[in-house]
């Protein structure tokens, strides 16, 4: 069975609830995600061959603490970076280190930013110079899954219905979606209930409510969807080595459909991809 609960009455832990938030937590998420969009709006320009994604960790770093803000992952459960940066056969939480991006690379950017206290995540995909068609085609995909799950939001349809968007769209075009991370319930909680698979049945899932708050992050895979964790615990790499790739919104939904909390406000939610018709 799945509760729901007031958020500014429930214990600031993950009790498997799912929390309805009001119009001032909207408003703390809608100041922490576009501190995290704006963020990963100067990495657009940084992100090119010979960089390395220390570096880049290190501009997450200061741009939190020159606009009052924390890096989530920062000490989380021992990680000792302020993002995660996921390069080719990647899947997610790759650890920053000194070796530089190369021509070709495609690497994702993850930032969560606690600003007052709420939680503002999101991941975008940066191609490293000239990247091949496949990559750019994988770059696309994805982006369309994240967009199409999000469209699928709205009070009283399942958090199964934004899987099966982004399964049917990702299968449709010949990749596969990973079944060992999916997004999660946000705010005051960096993760939280609920899970939200990224493949499954409109009819499954806990039914989305309004004021719920959470995230969407497909990882669409060229090749095929089973992932490992390496030694160090916490880099998830595609077993076949296939190219994977990931973008990430967090979300609020609303009366009538949803609001995308961490939308770039320079409109480069795709970087280095050609811009979206219509």
């Amino acid at each position: 069975m799945v509760n729901y609960i007031d958020a500014a009455t429930a214990p600031l832990k993950n009790t498997g609830a799912i929390r309805l938030y009001g119009p001032e937590a909207f408003d703390g998420m809608r100041k922490a995600s576009q501190l995290t969009a704006r963020c990963l709006d100067e990495l657009a320009s940084m992100v090119k061959p010979g960089v390395t994604t220390d570096a880049i960790d290190r501009f997450v770093f200061e741009f939190g603490m020159d606009n009052g803000a924390l890096p989530a992952t920062l000490n989380y459960r021992g990680y000792t970076k302020s993002s995660c940066t996921s390069i080719n056969h990647v899947v997610c939480h790759g650890i920053p280190n000194d070796k530089p991006l190369r021509e070709g690379d495609i690497v994702n950017i993850d930032v969560t930013y606690v600003l007052d206290g709420w939680h503002g995540d999101s991941s975008r995909m940066y191609p490293v110079g000239e990247i091949k068609r496949a990559a750019e085609r994988l770059l696309e995909v994805t982006y369309e899954c994240l967009m199409r799950g999000i469209a699928a939001v709205r009070p009283g349809a399942r958090t199964g219905a934004i899987g099966e968007a982004i399964q049917t769209y990702a299968e449709a075009e010949r990749c596969s979606v990973v079944r060992d991370f999916c997004g999660h319930g946000i705010g005051r909680l960096f993760h939280d209930s609920p899970n939200i698979l990224h493949y499954g049945r409109a009819d499954e899932g806990p039914e989305l409510r309004e004021g719920m708050i959470f995230t969407i992050e497909p990882m669409i895979n060229l090749g095929r969807p089973h992932v490992k964790v390496l030694s160090d615990g916490w880099t998830a790499v595609t077993r076949d080595r296939s190219l994977t790739a990931q973008y990430e919104h967090a979300v609020g939904v609303t009366a009538t459909g949803c609001e995308i909390f961490t939308l770039s406000p320079a409109g480069i939610d795709r970087p280095g991809l050609p811009p979206l018709r219509g």
